[in-house]
């Protein structure tokens, strides 16, 4: 390709975009639909809109959410994102340049025909990638076969990948992710003894900054619940000047990736999923994949989180000989679009395009032969 990938990581809190080769995103946009822009914003157009009309499409109202748990639900929505995105935040044609665009783990099929459809017919794309954020994940790490464990804001998953195809027997959802731990962290706050007026008037972002700020997983979940005196406390001040002091609530708050129960799901948690799936993964590829156990998304970035899952591992594979360890970069928030921008920069990736004449030629279930 003459000019570098656009990289596409759609999250359902944030999407975050950039160029094939970058070391990290260039935009990132809160995942909202949008209302078309009044001007300028479309491919037929052939140029950047101004400023003035590039404001003209981030309005909402009502504010609504196009991707719930990892699927894009809302496509007229996502496609105006995403045309705010190429023409304002990334400054490009997207008719000029490939897209390799991430989707969910637990995606479905006619998610991917649908979106070739968007990029080719309604953008002009000239080529494109589909990649399930488990591989780009691990493909940050620089493993092609491993287990990717993907805690993201509103939905994680544990996906098992062998020489970069997925086992989807080896693929499961967990619907408990980061804006549920940050409703969980309001409803332990007002059960405190902070004032109740400035815990109700929290908004959603001060929460989320609350939550980052103050949080983290425990090793020792029940023994530092019952024991005051593993308990540190933390104070945190709101924007309008108040304070608020956590307590137990700070490693409280992240317990229901590990313990699904404390909300009510009775899905078993990470570390118990993370497990049946390497169950499932035939022998001969067992242990490249234990040996490459990789964490992503953003609610994988409490602090213990990786300790704790490590432990949790080496507990449930105890007298097997196998020992456990998690792999954990500094950057795992970015973790999927960091593989996606590190596999489209590859020579060797080239190859592994959909040109916008095969499409033309043999529709949107062509992306089904091609990514597998």
């Amino acid at each position: 390709m003459s000019k570098p990938a656009v990289v596409i990581d759609n999250g359902s809190s944030f999407t975050q975009a950039g160029f094939a080769g970058q070391n990290k995103p260039k935009f990132v946009l809160k995942t909202v639909s949008m209302h078309p822009c009044s001007a300028g914003m479309t491919w037929e157009t052939q140029r950047h809109p101004t400023p003035a009309e590039c404001m003209a499409g981030v309005a909402v109202a009502p504010r609504t959410y196009p991707i719930k748990y990892g699927i894009i639900e809302d496509w007229d929505g996502m496609e105006n994102l995403w045309s705010h995105l190429f023409f304002c935040g990334l400054k490009v044609l997207p008719g000029d340049q490939p897209v390799l665009m991430a989707d969910s783990p637990s995606c479905p099929s006619t998610n991917r025909e649908k979106l070739a459809e968007v990029l080719f017919e309604s953008f002009g794309v000239p080529a494109l990638h589909m990649a399930n954020t488990a591989f780009l994940s691990l493909c940050a790490y620089g493993r092609v076969t491993g287990l990717a464990v993907e805690a993201g804001a509103g939905v994680s998953h544990v996906t098992s990948v062998c020489l970069g195809q997925t086992w989807r027997e080896a693929t499961y959802c967990l619907g408990v992710a980061g804006g549920h731990l940050s409703g969980y962290l309001h409803r332990l706050l007002l059960d405190s003894p902070n004032d109740p007026s400035v815990l109700k008037a929290l908004k959603k972002k001060t929460l989320t900054q609350l939550k980052k700020q103050c949080c983290y997983v425990s090793t020792d979940y029940e023994g530092d619940l019952h024991n005051q005196a593993c308990h540190h406390p933390a104070r945190f001040q709101t924007p309008d000047g108040h304070w608020i002091t956590l307590d137990k609530e700070r490693f409280c708050c992240p317990e229901p990736l590990f313990q699904p129960q404390l909300l009510q799901h009775s899905s078993p948690g990470l570390h118990h999923l993370a497990f049946q799936s390497l169950q499932k993964v035939p022998d001969h590829a067992r242990k490249d994949t234990v040996d490459n156990i990789v964490l992503a998304g953003g609610s994988s970035m409490f602090p213990g989180f990786p300790e704790r899952m490590c432990l949790e591992l080496n507990a449930l594979f105890h007298g097997t000989g196998c020992r456990i360890r998690v792999l954990a970069m500094p950057e795992r928030r970015t973790a999927a679009w960091l593989g996606g921008s590190m596999a489209a920069s590859l020579t060797s990736f080239q190859h592994a395009w959909i040109a916008k004449g095969e499409y033309q030629e043999h529709g949107a279930a062509y992306v089904h032969k091609i990514f597998q």
